[in-house]
């Protein structure tokens, strides 16, 4: 049996059929599309699946899809608009913190939470707020260097 739930993902209102143990991140990624939000260890320990859900950062692979029902989310492919990248993916882009391509989104959608919520971040707080999330390309200096420059230009 599926159970009906409605969720508004970037702006545009869904309503799917879901069986009662489907995980977030898989709706997202196979009944939406939306493949921007990873599926790393599916344990809620590696953050590659990080989505905002009604305005804090989660691990998608943690959430049941019907504990979703309502939400307003915010996937990586939502923080685009009209063709121009948010600031922290300029930022991630400009300062080369992009290599495999795998953990960004998930450290994006967490720092862009961690901005909203920190407005004046000091270097400790950069290295806390993106420790729930692994990158085994880039060695997070130039993560924090990208997030600290947006931080820096608000």
């Amino acid at each position: 049996m599926k159970n009906q739930i409605k969720l508004r993902v970037n702006g545009l209102d869904y309503e799917v059929y879901v069986k009662s143990n489907a995980i977030l991140v898989d709706v997202l990624r196979d009944e939406l599309g939306l493949t921007g939000t990873n599926k790393g260890c599916g344990t809620g320990e590696c953050g590659a699946c990080t989505i905002i859900m009604n305005g804090n950062a989660v691990n998608s692979c943690l959430v049941l899809a019907t504990d979703a029902d309502g939400a307003e989310i915010i996937t990586i492919e939502g923080l685009a608009r009209d063709g121009k990248l948010d600031a922290l993916q300029q930022a991630f882009v400009d300062e080369g913190a992009v290599q495999c391509g795998f953990c960004i989104p998930g450290m994006i959608l967490v720092a862009k939470d961690f901005l909203n919520k920190t407005p004046h971040p000091t270097e400790e707080d950069f290295q806390t707020a993106i420790s729930g999330n692994l990158c085994r390309c880039t060695g997070y200096v130039k993560i924090v260097k990208a997030i600290k420059k947006v931080s820096e230009s608000e």
